[in-house]
């Protein structure tokens, strides 16, 4: 730095010194030239960023320019006294107050997990069960962890979103979920498509396509699906739904005949019937969002094909990347021929190993 300020400093003294002996006229004409370029590059450089030797010989020079051409520059008063400010600051920089002991990344995992698995669970009642596994800290740092990691106070953490996630982990095996979807056709008819879903294995049951959804239209269409269960509507114990007008006591009441209770989601959280929610995502973005809808036949038809694709051969993760009618005990060998078939009308490819 000391040998490049040398260096600048040097050159502008040789070329002061050839300054003295040009005419006043000659002078004048480049300083005039001069101004203009530096008009014509402000048109097209916002904010000039200077080196610190180049701030460094501008401040030393702005003492020689008249006061009325010192605001004229690229660098002006105010400019100057922000540098200076820059420089006292860097100059008389503190260090940080050594402030509360560093905790292990391990012990602050361990409060957030103690917090987030037991959400009836104080800061205090924390503190006491880390106690009583040998850590030494202090409520107070408890606390101010379980904040940090988004975990207020105890009332404020037991939610009835939490009661409900626990709920349905329970009671998977027995759950079945229904919701309605839409979709527009062609001709920008709105259709409606009521489905079921059995939550343990993810299978669908698509219960029917209208594009006038009635009470009773849905009432049937569930009516319709427990004769088809069969004997196995007396493997599930509840329904999920919402509070949709179309879920009457009437639709209730044809569960409740096989013993099925309802269970209604509260009002505007659709995470809580996250199941049916993320069919609805899928059924979109690999089915009905990327084809053009002609009528109710033909969504008919589209979404029927989807749900054999969806049951029979879509992975999932919920279930170790089984397809819902997939055998869990079944163990797939590798083999070197792989047929591949088109499913959904040529949108989406299925891979089957050769027999």
């Amino acid at each position: 730095m000391l040998v490049r300020m040398t260096y600048l400093l040097a050159t502008r003294v040789f070329a002061w010194l050839a300054l003295l002996c040009r005419s006043t006229a000659a002078k004048n004409a480049e300083i005039l030239i001069l101004r203009h370029e530096v008009t014509v590059l402000r048109r097209q450089v916002a904010v000039p960023r200077p080196g610190w030797s180049d701030r460094a010989l501008l401040a030393a020079l702005a003492r020689l320019l008249l006061q009325a051409l010192r605001g004229r520059r690229i660098v002006s008063p105010r400019t100057l006294r922000a540098w200076h400010r820059r420089l006292i600051k860097r100059k008389w920089t503190q260090p940080p107050a050594p402030g509360r002991p560093h905790i292990p990344d391990e012990l602050r995992d361990l409060i957030v997990r103690l917090g987030t698995e037991n959400p009836r669970w104080g800061f205090r009642r924390v503190h006491g069960e880390l106690r009583r596994l040998g850590h030494k800290v202090s409520a107070a740092t408890v606390r101010h962890v379980l904040r940090a990691a988004g975990l207020g106070p105890a009332p404020r953490r037991h939610t009835a979103r939490r009661e409900w996630a626990a709920f349905l982990k329970t009671r998977a095996s027995g759950l079945l979920a229904t919701d309605f979807f839409h979709l527009d056709t062609i001709t920008l008819q709105r259709l409606y498509v009521l489905f079921v879903m059995e939550v343990r294995t993810r299978t669908v049951h698509i219960l029917g396509v209208t594009d006038h959804p009635t009470a009773a239209w849905a009432t049937e269409q569930v009516r319709h699906l427990l004769w088809q269960l069969g004997e196995r509507a007396a493997d599930f114990s509840h329904l999920i739904r919402d509070r949709d007008a179309k879920f009457t006591a009437a639709f209730d009441a044809v569960f409740a005949s096989e013993s099925i209770s309802v269970a209604k989601t509260p009002p505007r959280s659709p995470n809580c019937n996250l199941h049916a929610e993320r069919f609805i995502r899928s059924a979109r973005q690999e089915c009905t969002d990327r084809l053009l809808i002609l009528d109710r036949g033909h969504a008919e038809k589209i979404l029927h094909d989807y749900a054999r694709h969806f049951n029979g051969h879509r992975p999932h993760q919920g279930r170790n990347q089984l397809a819902p009618l997939d055998d869990p005990n079944v163990i797939p060998i590798p083999t070197a021929r792989i047929e591949h078939r088109q499913a959904v009308t040529g949108l989406i490819n299925e891979y089957h190993r050769a027999s």
